[in-house]
This record gives C-alpha cells, structure tokens and sequence, in this order.
C-alpha cells in the first residue's frame, strides 16, 4: 500500500515522506512526530498507518484537522456530521465504498445498510454518508446477539473488521450486496470479499485502491487550500464591540476593560500562517520576515501618513488619530487596515508623557504591554550599541599599550595549531587593498596596517546609551580606573532611542540589508581623517546577532480589535522619527489592494513628515497617498497668541473657553503645514481632534480655514470619545482622496550639496530666509564630503515647538536665519543631521515624574496609574 500510496503521489505531483518510528513507540512519541509535521509548512498532508492497537483519541487529535486526509479527528467528523462536508476531510475508505457502489449501479434510495465490526471514524463517517443518501443505516459488532437477523434484512453489507469464523455466511442472504473493508484503515489495507461466495453479489472494484486515490485527492485539495491561503484575501476579521462611558475613563482603565483577542487567532485572521509568527503572550506576538518572500507579487495598498501641525508640549493627538482612523476603517467600514506606531520609550513613560499607545476609545492594547518593554527591542538595540562602545574604548587600550606584533598575535592567534582570519577581519584586509588569506604571509607593514585603527579619542561620536531619563548621564568621564592606564576621557549617555542602531532597525529592509547598515556605521576618525566603522573593529556580526529578533515587527490590537504593528521607535530630534520600514511593507501587503495603512510621522510636518518623505521613503521606495494633517483648537489658539502651554500646569480660560479671533490667527500654522505637505505633491486631509471644551463654531472655524488653504478636506473626530466610530468620516475622506493619482515628488536631489539640501529644507520648509553654519558645522561638512557621503538626506535636528529654532516663536515666524551648530553623521542609518541650535540626547526627569502615580497591584500584578 504505501508503494501504491507513492505511485500515485508521484502521478499527481506530489512529494511524499515516509516516516517510520521503531514498533516499540510510545502513544507520546507518536504524538510528539505529529506535532512537528503540524509546524511544518512543507507538509500538507498527514496520513497515520499505525496498527489499531496504538491508535487513541489523543493520538488522533493530535493531527491538524486542516492536513488530516483521512478525515479521523473530531473536528472533521464533526463538519461532516453538520452538513459542511466541503469544509472538511471525509474519510477515503468510506468515500470509495459509496462511490464503488453507486459506480455498480446499486441505488442506495430507501435501501437497509448494515455496518458490522467498524469502529471510531470509518464507521461514523459510513453511517452518515449513506444516510446523506437515503439510506436506512444499521450498525453493529460480530458480538450482537441480534446480528443474524439484521443480516437477514440488510440489502447491503458492509464489513469493517474481518469476519469471525463462527459467523457462518449463510446468515447473508442470497443477493446481497457485501463490501468487505475488514482491515486495520489506517494502514489503507482493503480488500473486497471474494466473487466465488456462494448467493453473495460483490463489487468486483478494489476499495483499497480507490480509497488509496482519494486520500492522493484530499493531500492535492489540502495542498490547493494552502496555496490559496499564500494569496491575498479579504479578511475575516472578528472586531470587538466598544461601549463608550461618559465621561470617558482614563487610558488604563478603558483598556483593562476590554478583552484582546488572542494574538494567534487575530494572525490567522488577516492572512498570517502559524509559522509566521512568534507569540509574545497571550497579546502580541513578533512577525517573520519570510512573509514577504510568500506576498511578493501581492499588489500593495494604499500608504496613508499621519502627521500633525506644530504641537503644544501636550501633544496634540496624532497616535489616537492613526488609531481612530483604522478603527473606523475595518471596525465600521469593513476595509482592511492596518496601523504602524513607533514603540515609545521606557524614558517618557516614568518621565513626563506617561504613554504612546492612543488615548481614549482608540488605543493599542494591553496599554501597558505596549509601553512597557514589549518585546524588548529597545534592550537589544542597548546591548547591541553598548557592545560597540565597549569596543571602541577597549581597541583604544589594546593599541596603546601592545606593539604591532604583540597586537597582531592576539587579533590573529593560533587556535589548536591552526592560524586564520575571521569572515569579517578577511573583509578588512579586502577593504586595505590586502589580497592574502593566509595570517603569516602578511609583511610588517600589512600586519600594522591591519592591527591598528589609530581611532583619535577626540573624533568618537559613538555614545553609550540607556533607556531612562537621566540627565547626569549627559556628560562623565570614562576610563578612571588603574587598569585603564590612563586613557580617560569624556564621555555621554544618550536615551537608548537616539542610538543610531533604532534608526537603522527602522530604515532596513531585510536581515543583510541591516548587517551592512551595521557595518557601516561610523564611530570615530583614525588621526588621518579616515571614517572608523563597525566593520573595523570587527563587531558587526555580533551586533546582528543581538538583533536579530528585533527585526521582526511586533503585532498588536486596537480596541476594536484591529491590527497594529509596533516596530522601532527612532528619536524625532536627531534621527527621522518613524516607525519602521518593514512594518509598513509587510502591512501594505496584508491589507492588499484596496486596504490602507496608516502610520505616524513624530512631532510637526515640519519635521517628521519631512523627514518621513525625504529619508524613510527614499529608503523603501513606497509613494504616500494622502497625509492626514492633525490640528487642535487648543494648539490652534495658542499659535494665535494664547498663553503658554505647559505639561503638568491647569490649562488657561483661553483653552477652555470659546475664543474665534485666536483660533482664526493660529491658523496661519495650519496652513503653513498644508503648503509644506503640497510641496511633495501629497493631498492632506485634515484631522480635527476635537476637545471636550471645543465649541461648534471653533470646529466649523478652523474646517473652513483648512479647506480655504488647500486641504483636500477638514473633519471633526471624536474617536477619543466613542471610538473609531468617532472617526468614520475622516475615513471617507481618507478614502477619496487615496483615489486621486499621487503626485509624490521628493523636495530635493540628494546629489546636490550638504549645504544646499540643508538649505532647501530651512527655506521650502521652516520659511527661514537663510542659514548660517558654525565653523565646526562648516568643517564637519567639508570632512563628510571629502569621505563621501555628500550624498545622503538630511535629517534636520530641530526644536518640535516652532517652525523656527526658537521653541518660543509660535505661528509663522518669518525672515529668521537659522543657525547649523553642528553636524553629524548617521552613515549606517543613511543620512547627514545638522543640529539647529543645542539639542538633548538625553532627556531630564521633571520634579514629580509619572512614575509617582505607578505601581503595581501585588494581587492581581496589574499594573495601576501608568496613563
């Protein structure tokens, strides 16, 4: 049998495996082999030939109801018992009886069936077939009492176990039609009963050979399911139903009382296979990058971006909108959706914020998974450049304190008598021009020239980081002890998201393609002027190791259950403030055409959405459809003069209270950022985050202005209070503006010169009338171009509360000269930043930290009071 099963494998185009465990194996052993085929994508198709005395209940639902040809676990008995025969595997045994008999010409209409000596499945699945005929079924064992006269009324018979010898063959009436399954059907033995009994009409036709053909049906059925599945489709997705409360609760409390759907059951709703994902918990779960290998030909959807205008230190909601916009999508308006977030840093969350998840009825939950490690990314991104410094400084002392040949031994030394170069120390010697593999045939020059790096201490850019708020970490003094021997010198910590390893996690676009980022990054200098990188110092393969995981975006829900990504979380100042590349291309291939992703861009469009343009797109080559532009009367009313706006501080009655003449002047801003948004040829929809205190007519106010200035539509959005819901008619507008062709062109050629691109973006961007480089500025760029990266973006570090470099200047300021302090260069990550005044990498923990207000339940370990 298992030589026929091949053949006719074969004949279909079919792979087939055989294993075959020792006779002596256990009912856990069986199982456990089960499990793996279950996990493995390659198989579609499980067929068990086990002997009856090893099959149970257990070893046979241990099989995968959706690779079980033979149809034997509960879940497919259990379709077929409810009428949903094509949505289940059907036994090919019980099939190939029916079939044979109908082939002959019995009619099975009103006939009486008998089964005798079947068991488990074969006979459930017997019964219920030849009743889905008409057909009056009786069943039973050799042991009846009563066997004899229920052959007696029986026009067919059907043996499922061999005939005992005590059973004579004249209690068979003359003219009856016998089938004879009687074998161990897992094995696929069958035969039918011999043609020369006396009175007895058989079927000539071989049941173990048809039913061996329909099992090679259910593997290529199975196998076309699965091929199916590798396509786009539109989801079946189950969203959770909201009930708003008046007033709204705080973030925490909303987010406990809704209940997420496991991970592994929201994956398997927008087309994820089971192994593509690895599960974090019950509520988030990471995301392989083999999906984009099976998507490739799927047609991508439309890529819609989340922006805002110059925010108050309170921020103005661009988290909660991406949130209420999908949730209105998929939940209300039944489109495939996704939303892309950064993941927020462990710093703002005990420092000032307290949160990045949304607020209200539209945020990611469980809210404090999501802010609190989720699956440690950040950590591996500190391990990750925590290494890299640890190794800058320790080749600093190495080289000062050996000689060329000492240093050499130990770099190259003999391992069990053999002596050889590393992968990555054979890369360096390509790099110098050095064509010998073999360590002794180098000459003494080759040997120093490989060994030393002759880093200059003055020039390390690279910083260690850690992911909390302390500000006594923004300038120390490393190397103090005796055993460094004197090469102390000043150091800093930056917020573990300003490394430049979070920016390059958000721009790669593949495993390699982040191992080469890596290796690029420039730390140092060496005394001639020569950029020092990771791959100098041998440590790029280790750095990649750390994160490897990290690449993997993590998978979340809304409250209404749709999907999230939370993927990298670069800082907004120094680095491009976005979430990550791969994110966006893997959910553009899973909502599929016509479906929408929607990810955010940090702080103002003058700076995230720039930046989002300029640096993240060129990286993954995506075109943007329309930007959603997120305004707040409150923020509105403050560029129109209002008083300060200061986080922790009871906000003004200009804030609360109806004020037209400051929103109609702060909306200069608004329109400032509408324009910016054109010059990339983008429409803008813009988004009302309305307040509580918000009157009809500031609404109608500043939706009137927006539309006056070029917006391609204005709408309320009340998603923080009832939910996507709120925001249905932000995604209509969404909608018909992703119709309209996109017109995207970048702002500049990363051909032209650092000076001029820096330039261009001050004067198209933040209005300045010129720049004015600092002399280091002036000299960093000269030494950028002399080491060719003059052709990288600009990533602009600039203050978020003004369009100027003056957080004070609200509006429009005009006519400013913007100042370049500094430059500095991301060469791993792609891109040159100037530093426009004095910008912290390190960010201070204020008077009373949110963290007073955090703790946890001992109890029940919920966490309280973190939003």
């Amino acid at each position: 049998m298992q030589e026929v099963n091949q053949n006719l494998a074969e004949e279909a185009g079919l792979n087939i495996t055989h294993i075959c465990l020792p006779a002596e194996s256990g009912e856990d052993e069986i199982i456990d082999e089960i499990l793996k085929i279950n996990e493995d994508s390659r198989v579609h198709g499980l067929a068990l030939q086990i002997a009856e005395t090893s099959f149970s209940n257990k070893i046979l639902n241990a099989l995968k109801p959706e690779k079980d040809v033979d149809g034997l676990t509960d879940v497919n008995l259990g379709k077929l018992v409810r009428g949903d025969a094509h949505e289940c595997f059907i036994s090919p045994v019980a099939r190939a009886v029916i079939e044979l008999l109908e082939k002959s010409g019995v009619s099975l209409d009103g006939k009486k069936i008998l089964v005798i000596g079947a068991h488990g499945s074969l006979e459930a699945t017997l019964q219920c077939l030849f009743q889905r005929k008409g057909s009056m079924t009786m069943s039973s064992q050799w042991k009846t009492p009563q066997l004899q006269g229920k052959l007696q009324e029986a026009d067919i018979v059907v043996l499922g176990s061999p005939k005992p010898e005590e059973i004579p063959l004249s209690w068979i009436q003359p003219g009856t039609t016998v089938f004879n399954c009687s074998h161990d059907f897992l094995s696929g033995k069958a035969a039918c009963i011999s043609s020369g009994i006396h009175g007895i009409s058989p079927i000539a036709e071989d049941v173990s050979l048809l039913a061996a053909a329909l099992r090679i049906q259910n593997m290529v059925s199975s196998g076309r399911r699965w091929l199916r599945e590798q396509q786009h489709r539109r989801w079946r997705l189950h969203c959770l139903k909201l009930q708003p409360l008046s007033p709204v609760p705080s973030d925490i409390e909303i987010s406990r009382a809704q209940t997420p759907k496991a991970v592994e059951i929201l994956a398997k709703e927008i087309g994820l296979l089971a192994d593509e994902i690895e599960i974090y918990g019950k509520s988030k779960a990471k995301v392989r990058l083999s999906l984009l290998e099976r998507l490739k030909d799927q047609a991508d959807g439309k890529y819609v971006l989340v922006a805002g205008i110059t925010p108050t230190p309170l921020g103005e909601g661009k988290s909660t909108v991406t949130i209420g916009l999908v949730q209105a999508l998929t939940a209300h308006l039944n489109v495939n959706s996704f939303a892309c977030l950064r993941q927020p840093s462990q710093g703002p969350t005990f420092g000032v914020k307290g949160g990045a998840a949304g607020g209200g009825y539209a945020q990611v939950i469980p809210m404090e998974e999501f802010n609190l490690h989720l699956t440690g990314d950040i950590h591996a991104i500190t391990a990750a450049n925590n290494l890299l410094a640890a190794a800058i400084d320790a080749r600093i002392l190495h080289e000062n304190t050996q000689t060329d040949k000492a240093l050499y031994n130990r770099l190259v030394p003999s391992v069990n008598g053999v002596r050889e170069f590393s992968k990555i120390q054979l890369a360096r010697l390509k790099r110098l021009g050095i064509n010998k593999t073999d360590p002794s045939a180098l000459t003494e020059e080759e040997m120093r020239k490989f060994a030393r790096l002759d880093i200059d201490p003055s020039t390390i850019t690279w910083q260690r980081v850690v992911d909390t708020n302390d500000r006594f970490l923004r300038k120390i003094t490393i190397g103090q002890a005796n055993t460094e021997k004197g090469c102390s010198r000043q150091a800093q910590f930056d917020i573990a998201v300003a490394s430049e390893i979070m920016a390059v996690l958000a721009l790669t676009d593949s495993l390699s393609d982040m191992k080469e980022r890596l290796g690029r990054m420039v730390v140092a200098s060496d005394r001639n002027g020569q950029p020092v990188t990771a791959d100098d110092l041998g440590v790029t393969g280790a750095l990649t190791v750390l994160m490897k995981d990290a690449i993997k975006p993590n998978l979340m829900q809304t409250l209404e259950g749709t999907p999230v990504f939370v993927h990298a979380g670069p800082f907004a100042n120094i680095a491009h403030g976005n979430s990550s590349v791969l994110a966006d291309k893997i959910a553009l291939k899973l909502v599929g055409e016509g479906g929408f992703v929607v990810t955010e861009a940090g702080f103002g469009a003058d700076i995230g959405m720039e930046k989002f343009f300029n640096i993240k797109c060129r990286a993954s080559g995506l075109v943007p459809s329309v930007v959603v532009l997120v305004a707040t009367v409150r923020a509105l009313k403050m560029h129109g003069g209002g008083p300060s706006v200061t986080a922790g501080v009871p906000l003004r009655k200009e804030y609360t209270e109806e004020n037209l003449q400051l929103v109609a002047d702060g909306c200069c801003n608004l329109e400032k950022q509408i324009q910016i948004a054109q010059l990339f040829g983008v429409p803008v929809v813009v988004a009302l985050n309305v307040f509580k205190t918000d009157t009809r007519a500031e609404i109608d106010l500043v939706c009137e202005l927006a539309k006056r200035a070029g917006a391609f539509n204005a709408v309320p959005c009340y998603h923080w209070s009832i939910g996507g819901k709120g925001s249905v008619d932000l995604a209509w507008a969404v909608r018909e503006a992703a119709s309209k062709e996109s017109r995207f062109q970048f702002l500049y050629d990363v051909q032209l010169p650092i000076v001029e691109k820096i330039r261009t973006i001050a004067q198209s961007v933040y209005g300045a009338k010129d720049i004015e480089l600092s002399p280091e500025a002036q000299s960093k760029i000269d030494r950028y171009t002399e080491q060719g990266f003059g052709n990288l973006p600009i990533c602009m570090a600039k203050t978020h509360l003004s369009l100027s470099h003056q957080p004070d200047k609200k509006g429009v300021p005009k006519g400013f000269i913007l100042p370049i302090s500094d430059v500095r260069a991301s060469i791993g990550a792609g891109f040159i930043y100037p530093l426009v005044g004095t910008m912290s990498t390190m960010p201070g923990l204020p008077t009373r930290p949110c963290f007073y207000d955090i703790d946890l339940d001992t109890e029940t370990e919920q966490v309280k009071g973190l939003f």
